[in-house]
């Protein structure tokens, strides 16, 4: 009986219910937090992960522009329905570099975060001219205008120092190349591949759209082309430490 009587005395006082709830808030906020501060990483490191390329990183500058993230998640859940229709649930590790993240809250499409090389670039090329034409229930608009829009690459250098700030390993010599790296990414004989590679391991290096000059469609494939293609699940096993 005491221990209701208290119980009705804190419910009954809007100021005592208020202080107990600061306590406890702050108590679960300090037991959650401060183990953090002792932490060197709360990501696990997963080999294979690497910064995106200047070509990649002004293609999901446009996936974020047209706001794709609204209709399609980049998060595959540890379910069993997700893994069998996405593939292998999704690692912190994978949008370790992701500024802003896209793992998305509603999927009117599907979720995106192992599309790269699941279709080719002819296909995404006709899904961006006509979406209904491949997928007559789909409610995607069109952007025809991505392969006629000449990609504006002027502040690619401005844009890999931004992302420096926020975390993103890049070094000098990947900001002094980066304008060279987007050209490159596309056309392979304007330098040294070997040397990009060695840069930005796995990077998909072709000409997207067989276009005469860079353009957003180029950009937006080689982001999409990438997506999910860097981790090795074959050879992954998640550190039981974590």
């Amino acid at each position: 009986m005491s221990i209701l009587s208290g119980h009705k005395k804190i419910e009954t006082n809007a100021f005592l219910l208020l202080v107990l709830s600061f306590f406890v808030v702050t108590v679960g906020g300090i037991v959650q937090i401060v183990p953090l501060f002792y932490l060197d990483n709360v990501i696990e490191e997963v080999e294979g992960m690497r910064p995106y390329s200047p070509l990649e990183l002004a293609g999901r500058q446009i996936y974020i522009r047209e706001g794709c993230y609204v209709c399609h998640s980049q998060m595959i859940r540890p379910m069993r329905d997700e893994h069998e229709r996405y593939g292998h649930y999704s690692l912190a590790a994978e949008s370790m570099y992701d500024h802003p993240f896209q793992w998305g809250s509603k999927r009117t499409g599907p979720d995106l975060a192992r599309v790269g090389g699941r279709y080719s670039d002819d296909w995404h090329i006709q899904h961006f001219r006509a979406p209904k034409e491949l997928v007559p229930e789909s409610i995607m608009p069109a952007y025809p205008w991505f392969e006629t829009t000449p990609l504006n690459y002027d502040l690619i250098e401005q844009l890999l120092i931004a992302h420096r700030r926020a975390g993103v390993p890049y070094t000098d010599e990947m900001i002094r190349s980066a304008r060279d790296d987007l050209i490159l990414q596309w056309n392979p004989d304007s330098g040294d591949v070997d040397a990009f590679l060695e840069r930005y391991p796995n990077a998909q290096v072709r000409n997207f759209t067989e276009s005469t000059e860079v353009t957003e469609l180029d950009a937006m494939l080689a982001y999409l082309q990438m997506l999910g293609t860097l981790v090795d699940f074959s050879t992954y096993e998640p550190d039981p430490t974590r």
